[in-house]
């Protein structure tokens, strides 16, 4: 950013990047939602929700964080756009 100036672009549909890389992630390392679901202590119905578009953006940063360490994946990763 030069002087203030320049305008900062954040993503409008940051949820679902999350989704996709979540998803992304999981299938990476071989595991189902049930997996995932049982390794950060959640209802596997809830992990299905958030790797759903469907749902309304409804997970802490809590089990954001948890579902990152049981990825082995850091945060950003999960919240990189690669669509651009």
């Amino acid at each position: 950013m030069q002087n203030g100036t320049d305008q900062i672009q954040f993503d409008s549909d940051i949820y679902d990047i999350i989704r996709r890389n979540i998803k992304k992630y999981r299938k990476e390392k071989g595991l189902t939602s049930a997996q995932l679901a049982e390794m950060v202590d959640l209802s596997h119905d809830f992990i299905r929700q958030i790797e759903s578009e469907k749902v309304g953006n409804n997970f802490s940063v809590e089990t954001f964080y948890r579902i990152a360490v049981v990825l082995d994946v850091g945060l950003d990763k999960l919240i990189e756009n690669n669509n651009r």
